[in-house]
């Protein structure tokens, strides 16, 4: 398939799609000719990346646990062809140290959020017979993290999900896939390791076979071909986009 058609004239929203992971993934599908829709609760940055891309990207300001403004907004925005689920927080402190307000917080953006965009993406998609559901998931999903219980049942949570859905919706033509990213290179994980500096650097590079970070743009191209025409063959996979990682851990 041409690269210039697998993707063009598809329409797709990427919740927390301003900054990091989001905006590339925005950046490299408004590029291959996708209608996107960036969902984020920063609408000045989210209409300035969207004033770049061009082509009639839209932007939707809102807090994600907001679910009955995210369903209007959906509403008024899609239906969509594409959806991208990749907004999350996260959070370091080992599970003693952690709070039940934690617990439910966490669960509510990393995973209940998700539960609330395909809610109401998914029938359109079933209507029409087509669709890519495309979850950000985590290694810490796969691996554990230390420091990081509550983070990695919520990314494991997520992974068990999809799967679920791939099995429920394959008959109607869509897929759903976990993209589960290692340590990228964004300005929210140099500030997460401030403390650690350069040693915890050097250990996250030294968790994966590449021994780097990965760019944002590397999960994003990832995620652009998932998405399109050329995938429909692929679902119910948890894919890492992580410098091999998963096999280093194991």
């Amino acid at each position: 398939m041409d690269l210039n058609t697998r993707l063009a004239g598809l329409s797709a929203m990427i919740t927390g799609g301003a900054k990091g992971i989001g905006a590339a993934i925005v950046r490299r599908l408004a590029a291959e000719g996708v209608r996107v829709s960036i969902f984020d609760r920063n609408p000045d940055i989210a209409t300035a990346l969207a004033a770049d891309c061009g082509g009639g990207a839209q932007v939707a300001a809102v807090d994600l646990t907001d679910f009955a403004r995210l369903r209007e907004l959906i509403a008024e925005q899609g239906p969509f062809d594409i959806v991208i689920n990749n907004a999350g927080v996260d959070q370091h402190a080992f599970f003693t140290q952690t709070t039940e307000e934690d617990w439910r917080r966490l669960l509510l953006i990393n995973l209940e959020a998700v539960f609330a965009v395909t809610h109401a993406t998914l029938p359109a998609m079933q209507q029409k017979g087509f669709g890519r559901i495309v979850n950000i998931g985590s290694e810490a999903g796969r691996l554990g993290s230390r420091g990081g219980s509550v983070y990695s049942a919520a990314k494991g949570g997520l992974i068990a999900f999809t799967k679920s859905l791939a099995m429920e919706n394959a008959r109607y033509g869509i897929t759903c896939n976990t993209i589960v990213p290692g340590p990228i290179d964004t300005p929210l994980l140099r500030r997460a390791v401030q403390d650690g500096g350069d040693k915890l650097l050097q250990a996250m590079e030294n968790a994966t076979l590449a021994r780097r970070l990965g760019t944002p743009e590397e999960v994003a191209a990832t995620v652009a071909f998932i998405a399109s025409r050329e995938a429909g063959y692929i679902t119910g996979e948890t894919l890492g986009v992580s410098g091999g990682m998963g096999v280093a851990a194991g």
